[in-house]
């Protein structure tokens, strides 16, 4: 089909498809300056980069190796509880905890009060690659605020705070509607 062209014999200026997207403005967005976005490339850059060096060496991937940092740190949580620790996926964290189960990475208890309920702990081998990759980790930390000084790494420590609290808010106010724009 040839396109339509207008009296000035412009390709497309006739056709009632450009002529809606010509009256048509889009919100104008500056999605590289979009803080969510910048901290989330950012955070995605960092765990991507630290995960090569866990693949490599420990056979674990970034949901793994979240896991068995939280349970290193807080032995004795359930499945679930990693996943609001570590703000991932729930399944994401079961598929993971399966994993680590089968490595014979982490063992399974019963909770002491609450039988029915299901708790995770690193098990030997699990603290073995734990007490190795903390080192590696904070290594990876520092190097990551090298180009920081110490006033800039207190700075950023009391900004993500507040980003924290932020973000508590804003999740407590999950059921108010959209403002408007």
């Amino acid at each position: 089909m040839k396109p339509t062209t207008s009296d000035s014999g412009t390709p497309g200026a006739g056709d009632p498809a450009s002529a809606a997207q010509k009256t048509k403005e889009h919100a104008h967005w500056e999605l590289d300056r979009f803080l969510p976005y910048r901290l989330s490339v950012l955070s995605n850059r960092v765990s991507q980069t630290i995960a090569g060096a866990y693949a490599r060496r420990f056979g674990l991937g970034i949901t793994e190796w979240r896991v068995i940092a939280v349970l290193g740190r807080y032995p004795g949580l359930s499945a679930n509880a990693v996943a609001g620790r570590t703000a991932m996926d729930k399944v994401a964290v079961s598929r993971s905890v399966a994993r680590l189960l089968d490595r014979g990475l982490l063992q399974r208890d019963v909770h002491d009060d609450d039988r029915r309920r299901s708790v995770l702990v690193l098990s030997p081998d699990g603290y073995g690659i734990y007490d190795e990759v903390v080192p590696v980790a904070l290594d990876y930390e520092r190097r990551l605020l090298a180009p920081l000084n110490a006033e800039e790494r207190a700075q950023l420590d009391r900004l993500m705070q507040k980003l924290g609290e932020g973000v508590k808010e804003m999740e407590s106010a999950t059921d108010q509607p959209l403002p408007d724009a």
